[in-house]
């Protein structure tokens, strides 16, 4: 592979997962999440994106090692440390909400919304963070 087209593979790798969480989640602030069944589909959604850029992260990260792009490496290296570190916080706190919710709480689904809501805005912010690298990764041949 040329250096440009690991570029644009790595690209492509990266902002499919992101691209496609950034279209499905705001599907979420339609219905409310005091509804288990929706509550746990959003759940499902957040751990199976996490999962995702997990291993989109590392082969990315692994492809432009090898590619020899060293600092564009630890960019998305670091993309893929957060997946794997904020997975287990995320989700712990998701449940938490979910077994509040359960026990009666009347106000786990609002925070539960809020959590929603951050996570949107976490992948918002890396995915343009990611979309603003691509011409210095592009270039770092």
């Amino acid at each position: 592979m040329t250096p440009d087209a690991v570029a644009v593979a790595v690209m492509v790798i990266l902002l499919f997962p992101m691209g496609y969480f950034t279209l499905a989640s705001p599907a979420f602030l339609l219905v409310k999440l005091d509804i288990r069944p929706v509550a746990l589909l959003l759940r499902g959604m957040f751990n199976a994106h996490f999962l995702v850029m997990r291993v989109a992260g590392i082969v990315a990260t692994l492809a432009l090692l090898l590619d020899g792009r060293p600092l564009a490496a630890i960019g998305v290296g670091l993309l893929a440390v957060l997946a794997i570190g904020g997975r287990s916080w995320f989700m712990q706190q998701m449940d938490e909400q979910l077994s509040a919710s359960e026990a009666g709480d009347t106000s786990a689904a609002s925070r539960l919304r809020r959590l929603h809501c951050s996570g949107m805005l976490c992948n918002a912010v890396l995915l343009a963070a990611l979309l603003v690298s691509i011409p210095y990764i592009a270039a770092s041949a």
